[in-house]
């Protein structure tokens, strides 16, 4: 969820959905002090691989409404957010986005997991599709973890 802040909070403060690539990384490196400019690069390459951010050119384009997303005054988001999260990260702050709870859906998918004997990321997928939360981009992830050698 935090990276969904972090990512929209340059387009919250602008009330735009499309920035420049070098605006954003002023945003968050100068304006905000919550990165660095290497850092805030390194976030553009996150949200692009997650979805969040699509570049145009020099520009880049909110993935998602920013309306949905309040940015808290408080808010700083933790430098973990620029390290790789896996496709099960990834489903779970999705379904924590749409409301889920998420110790509940984490114990959701660990029992259907078990249940189906699948990896957790396949198993997250599956649980994400029932609650009727967006994860398509993620199943080609858990689809090649199924088919893996182990």
């Amino acid at each position: 969820m935090s990276l969904r802040v972090a990512v929209a909070a340059p387009f919250v403060q602008n009330g735009v959905r499309r920035l420049r690539e070098n605006e954003f990384v002023v945003a968050l490196s100068l304006d905000r002090d919550w990165f660095s400019p290497d850092q805030a690069q390194r976030l553009i390459d996150i949200a692009t691989r997650e979805s969040l951010l699509e570049p145009d050119g020099d520009e880049l384009e909110l993935a998602f409404d920013p309306t949905d997303v309040t940015v808290p005054d408080e808010f700083v988001p933790d430098e973990d957010l620029l390290q790789e999260r896996s496709a099960f990260e990834r489903v779970l702050d999705a379904l924590v986005a749409e409301g889920l709870e998420k110790q509940e859906a984490v114990g959701a998918i660990n029992a259907l997991q078990g249940e189906l004997g699948v990896t957790i990321e396949a198993a997250a997928v599956v649980y994400a599709r029932r609650e009727g939360v967006d994860v398509d981009d993620l199943a080609p992830v858990a689809r090649s973890a199924l088919t893996e050698d182990g």
